[in-house]
């Protein structure tokens, strides 16, 4: 067999595997021999679908449990059937869960969960972002004040500035608290209120954070990820705070933000 038929034989499984097929015949025929019992082809399929849900468990740790197992199933079997993985890592599955979630309501008790899984795939990333050390204060202060108005800033790899509709927080920290310390029964959750913000999630060190932002400081770091200089940052500041406190107000967002030079 010479590598150009053995790669199609392996892209033609590869698709029978992913691919739920059709009744008849499937990309795969004359490649598995026949097993008494049942199909090869049907346990590699669940196999892989198996373990894609497992993996979306492990990147939504909290989703499962306020869901529950049977409604958390169905999501998850709803979601791989309508966006396979498509990255060689399975690390990575998982990344669209949450616009689909929004999407798709009937599939979640709750429309703030697609807020929660948003919440939680940001924390994942946040946690597998590049290392990066943020800009020290004392490093500020040995700048020439000439070279303020122009200095840009990026906020470290690890930054994700996250759009909320819902106040998921207080149940992100309720969930932690569960999976912390078990407790008999099943206490109940707080339920989230509608409520538009952001949230930054990031990575100074080993330990993944997060908080919820303030318009101001919003407005301010989505302008440091438009590049913007020193300069704009003040200028939007100023609006809100007045000229005089503007420049403090950005550096105490710069500095809580966890900026790079």
């Amino acid at each position: 067999m010479n590598a150009g038929v053995l790669i199609e034989q392996q892209r033609r499984l590869s698709r029978a595997v992913v691919e739920d097929a059709a009744a008849g015949a499937t990309p795969a025929d004359g490649l598995l021999r026949p097993r008494p019992g049942g199909s090869l082809l049907n346990i590699y399929r669940h196999a892989y679908r198996a373990r894609l849900v497992a993996a979306l468990r492990e990147n939504h740790e909290g989703l499962p449990r306020v869901m529950g197992d049977e409604a958390f199933e169905a999501l998850a079997q709803a979601y791989l059937s309508a966006c396979p993985s498509r990255h060689p890592s399975i690390r990575w599955f998982g990344e669209s869960l949450a616009d689909f979630m929004q999407a798709r309501p009937e599939l979640a008790p709750h429309p703030s969960l697609a807020d929660l899984a948003r919440m939680e795939w940001a924390l994942r990333m946040a946690f597998d972002a590049a290392d990066a050390l943020p800009i020290r204060a004392e490093t500020l202060q040995t700048l020439d004040a000439r070279a303020w108005p122009g200095l840009r800033f990026s906020l470290l790899p690890s930054a994700r500035l996250v759009t909320l509709h819902w106040a998921v927080e207080p149940l992100w920290r309720a969930l932690q608290a569960q999976a912390a310390q078990p407790a008999d029964g099943e206490p109940e959750l707080p339920e989230p209120e509608p409520h538009e913000h952001c949230l930054l999630a990031w990575r100074p060190g080993l330990e993944t954070r997060w908080r919820s932002l303030e318009s101001l400081e919003t407005v301010l770091l989505r302008a440091v990820l438009d590049r913007q200089p020193f300069a704009a940052l003040c200028a939007r500041a100023a609006a809100e705070v007045g000229e005089a406190d503007a420049a403090t107000a950005v550096v105490a967002v710069l500095q809580a933000g966890s900026p790079k030079a």
